[in-house]
């Protein structure tokens, strides 16, 4: 049994594949964002210190931070057991599990690319949530 567990909430709306989005047009209704996450596990300070580290977040002694996000958020919809996977968006995603491992999370799947679609890497944080990387070109994925 899992101690950590991965929260996203959001509104009902339309997740769409990642580089098959367009913003609404100008005065077009937006669909219902997410407006925020949890990343919930039984130790705090551990967890603000990884994400701290790895990732850079400014994470206040409560818990509370504001993590940088792309707009419109692109998401996808899976056949899969019931798993949510954060992903985050980084410059290089070796160096960034390397990170991960020196902060105390695990790798769970090494640097690899889905030809013409992305470059993914997969994680434990030290709570044992699974999250992604996502290696970016700019604002954009990198498609290889």
């Amino acid at each position: 049994m899992r101690s950590a567990t991965l929260i996203i909430v959001a509104a009902a709306g339309v997740l769409m594949a990642a580089g098959a989005h367009a913003a609404p047009a100008k005065g077009d209704h937006l669909p219902a964002p997410i407006v925020f996450f949890d990343i919930a596990g039984p130790d705090m300070a551990s967890q603000s210190s990884f994400y701290r580290n790895v990732f850079g977040w400014d994470v206040a002694p409560d818990g509370r931070f504001s993590a940088p996000a792309t707009a419109p958020l692109a998401g996808t919809l899976r056949a899969d057991p019931a798993e949510k996977v954060l992903y985050f968006g980084v410059d290089d995603v070796t160096a960034a599990l390397e990170k991960v491992v020196a902060n105390g999370g695990k790798v769970v799947a090494p640097r690899f690319e889905v030809k013409g679609v992305v470059v993914l890497g997969l994680f434990a944080d030290p709570v044992g949530n699974r999250l992604g990387l996502v290696e970016m070109s700019g604002a954009a994925p990198k498609i290889p």
